[in-house]
């Protein structure tokens, strides 16, 4: 009885804390999306210049993380040769910039619901791009479904009341760059054995980034702000705003850490739900019966990805379970045997 209450309180402990971690993450990326919208939307704090506040977060991210590794030691740096690092991380960076910088864009002209409708085509594009790069294997099902949430989320765009299609080009371009460097990090990270935490992730990415976003940004936004006479730093909103990013990469590693990606999967559809019904309700954005019909037809389809990703999962977890089973059972009677040859030896002498 004693054993049996112990062990439901440490599940319910896991629960709690599973939960309490999913909350965070929600929480935390809930309130980078709206603030970003926040600052670089035309009608609201009014600062259209997304390849500027995407270097003030890798700027801040870098220092933070260059403090608790170099200056702090209390992250341990990973080793890397100059040559890993040019050949693995700065393809990452290129990539994660890219996509940043065109996530940030597509705020000015799209409403943050239909960005979260846009990203539903986020495991189309990750399938996609690793069957290119054979890292996926084509499965006539698995396209299937994949198809079935492109239709969903056209069906949504259709339904678009403030549809525009510069914004959507944007928002398209940073799926694709992201799931890109999504497929990268298997190739040039995790299958060299590599495998970084968000402070030595942000320690050897952000820096990276913002000297890749620093080129653009010479010749498309540097004018404008240096024209721009009546602009002053605002250190109160733009260190909030790359506070609550740092938190956001810590929140991550640690529901991905302690949960598992396929939980941060289903909290990222919660997350986009309450975002679109924010949108909605507070900033006042217009979501049509279409746009949540063709959503909810691209949700089914996420929903059934996931579903068989766990299924696979749980078949590999099965069948790695039965092989080590296997093993022992033979090592055992290979032990027995050995036994009693060593018994019938010792008879005959």
């Amino acid at each position: 009885m004693g054993k049996g209450g112990a062990s439901g309180d440490s599940v319910g402990r896991k629960i709690c804390k599973s939960y309490t971690y999913v909350f965070i993450w929600i929480v935390l990326s809930f309130s980078v999306i709206v603030y970003n919208k926040y600052i670089l939307d035309k009608k609201l704090y009014n600062w259209p210049f997304p390849i500027s506040l995407t270097m003030i977060h890798m700027a801040f991210c870098a220092s933070i993380a260059f403090l608790l590794v170099r200056v702090l030691r209390l992250v341990e740096p990973v080793s890397m040769s100059r040559e890993l690092y040019l050949s693995s991380v700065v393809p990452i960076g290129a990539l994660y910039s890219l996509s940043l910088w065109l996530s940030n864009s597509a705020y000015i002209y799209l409403s943050v619901s239909f960005i979260q409708m846009l990203k539903a085509l986020m495991p189309v594009a990750v399938y996609s791009i690793g069957i290119l790069f054979k890292k996926e294997s084509f499965k006539p099902n698995t396209m299937a479904n994949m198809l079935s949430i492109s239709l969903g989320v056209a069906i949504a765009a259709y339904g678009e009341a403030k549809f525009d299609s510069w914004g959507v080009i944007l928002q398209l371009g940073a799926v694709a760059f992201e799931a890109t460097r999504l497929v990268m990090i298997q190739i040039l990270l995790t299958s060299k054995g590599i495998s970084l935490n968000p402070i030595t992730s942000l320690y050897y990415v952000a820096p990276c980034c913002f000297v890749f976003l620093s080129v653009p940004w010479i010749f498309v936004e540097y004018p404008l702000l240096k024209d721009s006479s009546s602009f002053h730093f605002d250190f109160f909103t733009f260190g909030t705003n790359s506070l609550c990013a740092f938190a956001l990469n810590l929140a991550v590693f640690l529901l991905v850490g302690k949960t598992s990606a396929l939980t941060m999967n289903v909290a990222g559809v919660v997350k986009d739900w309450l975002l679109i019904a924010f949108s909605w309700s507070v900033i006042k954005d217009m979501v049509t019966p279409i746009n949540l019909f063709g959503y909810f037809l691209a949700f089914l389809g996420v929903a059934y990805y996931n579903h068989s990703k766990l299924q696979a999962l749980k078949a590999k977890e099965a069948q790695k379970k039965a092989a080590q089973v296997d093993e022992e059972a033979g090592r055992l009677l290979e032990e027995r045997e050995e036994d009693g040859l060593g018994k019938k030896s010792e008879l005959q002498n």
